[in-house]
């Protein structure tokens, strides 16, 4: 498999999928509300990577092989992620007016458009998730399970409870222990449950859910850190958003507590620890390994 492997169409693959499925579904129309389709639209379609949605896929790739059956989680997921990127860049947040390479929500809608489709997107995001005429094939534990687990990470206890954290330490020396709570709850809490998400639907047992789990939040913790250096190391170009924004917003990050080299070196523990959890899959784990890999080595 690793011969003829290749990740970039492998990603592209899978996002197409999911953008499909979004474009079909994402289409109600009503006079009243057709603005804020419109603002839901263009944050859910302004060129992110998909990593949550590929890291769903490959992961329930380890148990079967039925994607159709995954790609309304992988789209209410993703809603999820984006409705949580329309707030971040908001004044009252990160205050930012570029995102992958083009004006922020507010900046083409308003503040009060944009936090109205981020509200839309968190709670359409649940909609489909449990609604039974989208996901005949899952079973209502199934669909139960998935939709609790999404709102413990996402909520005041993980991505909600990172970024409340986050801000709240804004031009405060921190230490250790506090910047990784912030990292682990904003950014890793997510990435874990996209691959829990897979072992989920996939049927896996508790051991299977753990092990993804902690697969998703060390390479969770390693995207935040190759995050914090590239705000550091790229330009506005190169990252498709404002360079620098952290030292703009006082934030602190791994490279100002530990340095550049001490960061790479730390993400890089962070993901060999999570290839070695999952590699009791042998190859059924292959296309996780190398998103793993494109984690520390990605430039934007």
């Amino acid at each position: 498999m690793s011969n003829n492997f290749n990740l970039k169409n492998y990603i592209k693959f899978f996002a197409n999928k999911v953008d499909d499925w979004m474009r079909n579904n994402l289409v109600y129309s009503n006079k009243h509300t057709v603005g804020l389709l419109e603002s839901m639209r263009y944050s859910l379609f302004a060129g992110g990577k998909r990593l949550r949605p590929v890291l769903i896929y490959s992961s329930y790739g380890i148990f079967e092989s039925y994607f159709d059956k995954v790609t309304p989680f992988a789209a209410a997921v993703e809603m999820l992620h984006t409705y949580s990127l329309i707030h971040d860049d908001l004044p009252a947040m990160d205050d930012d007016d570029l995102r992958r390479g083009k004006p922020t929500n507010h900046i083409m809608f308003g503040e009060a458009t944009a936090i109205l489709a981020g509200d839309a997107l968190l709670t359409h995001a649940f909609q489909v998730m449990l609604d039974k005429d989208l996901n005949p094939d899952i079973p209502e534990n199934i669909m139960i399970e998935a939709a609790f687990k999404l709102a413990k990470h996402a909520g005041f206890e993980g991505m909600v409870g990172g970024q409340y954290a986050d801000i709240n330490n804004e031009g405060k020396p921190i230490d250790e222990e506090t910047l990784s709570f912030i990292h682990i709850h904003k950014t890793a809490k997510l990435l874990s449950y996209c691959c829990e998400l897979g072992a989920i639907l996939g049927f896996g047992d508790e051991t299977d859910k753990k092990r993804l789990h902690n697969f998703g939040e060390k390479i969770g913790l390693a995207f935040q850190i190759v995050d914090d250096i590239l705000d550091i190391t790229s330009t506005t170009e190169q990252l498709g958003k404002n360079a620098k924004s952290d030292e703009k917003n006082s934030k602190a990050t791994y490279p100002q507590i530990f340095g550049l080299d001490e960061s790479k070196k730390k993400a890089k523990k962070l993901i060999d620890e999570a290839i070695e959890e999952i590699s009791v899959y042998d190859k059924a784990a292959f296309p996780l390994i190398e998103i793993a890999k494109y984690i520390i080595e990605r430039t934007n």
